[in-house]
C-alpha cells in the first residue's frame, strides 16, 4: 500500500499522534506467529510485495497473512482512529515477525500513506519469479534502487516459509545444480506432470523452517536451494562470496538483512498524514 512519491520517513512519526501503535502491532503479530510460525513468512512477504509494487498486489493465492494485518489495523484503530496507515502496519509487522522467529530487530522508519490503487500488472512485471536467473534478479532489485548485497540479504527471508510445487517443479526435475538426494526427496510430493500436486508445499529452508537464521545460505552451499532463483545466488556468479559470508557469519547476515529491509521500505513511499483505510485493496487482488 505504499505509494510512489518522494518521502521523508521517521521512526518517531507516531510518537505523539499514536504512541501505542507499535506495541499494539507487536502484540498482535507476536501472538499470530507463536500460534503459527509460518505466518511470519507470510507477513514478511506481504511487506515485500507492498514495497515492490505501487499498491500491494500479491500474486494469486498469496493473500496469506491479511487476516493478521486486518486484526492489527482493527486494534490500532481502537487506540487512535484513522492515524496509522496500512503500509506502516505492514512494515512493522514484517519486522516483528522476523524478530519473533529469532531474527534481527531494527528501527522501522514510518510515515507512509496508503496507495488508493493496486495494479496486478505492476505486480507481475516488478516481482521476480521463482524461475529468475541471477541477472534477472539483479535487474529487478536494481530497478528499485536496491544493491546486489540487499538482494542477497533479502533473499535470506527464505529461511522461513514454504513454497508450492509449481514453483520448484522445474528445478527438481531439470536443474543440474541441485543435490540429488534433496531433489529425489521432493519429487514424492511434487510429481512431474503439470497440474499434479501443484499446491503441495515444501519448506524453503528444510534445515530450520521455523527459525529466522542463516541456514538458507548453508543450504545454497550444498546445492539445496528450493527455488531456481535461490540457487542462482550460489552458482559460480558474482554473488557467491556474499552467500559464503552470510553462511559463515550469522551476525553479518542479520545486520545486512536489517539494512536491506529499511532500504526496501524506503522504496518511493508516499508520505504525509495517513490516508483512508485501504485494507481491502489487498483482499480485492486475490484470484
Amino acid at each position: 500500500m505504499a505509494s510512489a512519491a518522494s518521502a521523508q520517513l521517521s521512526s518517531t512519526f507516531y510518537d505523539t499522534s499514536c504512541p501505542d501503535a507499535l506495541s499494539t502491532i507487536r502484540r498482535v503479530v507476536t501472538a499470530a506467529v507463536r500460534s503459527e510460525p509460518r505466518m511470519g513468512a507470510s507477513l514478511v512477504r506481504l511487506h515485500f510485495h507492498d514495497c515492490f509494487v505501487d499498491g500491494a498486489t500479491p500474486n494469486a493465492g498469496s493473500i496469506r497473512g491479511m487476516n493478521v494485518i486486518d486484526n492489527a489495523k482493527t486494534q490500532v484503530e481502537a487506540v487512535c482512529k484513522q492515524t496509522v496507515s496500512c503500509a506502516d502496519i505492514l512494515a512493522v509487522a514484517a519486522r516483528d515477525s522476523v524478530f519473533a522467529l529469532g531474527g534481527p530487530f531494527w528501527t522501522v522508519p514510518l510515515g507512509r500513506r496508503d496507495s488508493t490503487t493496486a495494479s496486478k500488472t505492476n505486480a507481475e512485471n516488478d516481482l521476480p519469479p521463482p524461475s529468475s536467473d541471477l541477472q534477472g534478479l539483479t535487474d529487478k532489485f536494481s530497478n528499485k534502487g536496491l544493491s546486489v548485497t540487499d538482494m542477497v540479504a533479502l533473499s535470506g527471508a527464505h529461511t522461513i516459509g514454504q513454497s508450492q510445487c509449481k514453483n520448484f517443479r522445474d528445478r527438481i526435475y531439470n536443474d543440474s545444480n541441485i543435490d540429488t538426494a534433496f531433489a529425489t526427496s521432493l519429487k514424492e510430493n511434487c510429481p512431474q506432470p503439470i497440474g499434479s500436486g501443484d499446491s503441495s508445499l515444501a519448506p524453503l529452508d528444510r534445515t530450520s523452517p521455523n527459525a529466522f537464521d542463516n541456514a538458507y545460505y548453508s543450504n545454497l552451499l550444498s546445492q539445496k536451494g528450493l527455488l531456481h532463483s535461490d540457487q542462482v545466488l550460489f552458482n559460480g556468479g558474482g554473488t557467491d562470496n556474499t552467500v559464503r559470508s552470510f553462511a559463515s557469519n550469522p551476525a553479518a547476515f542479520g545486520s545486512a538483512f536489517a539494512t536491506a529491509m529499511v532500504n526496501m521500505g524506503n522504496i518511493a513511499p508516499k508520505d504525509g498524514d495517513a490516508g483512508p483505510d485501504q485494507a481491502q485493496l489487498l483482499q480485492g487482488m486475490e484470484d
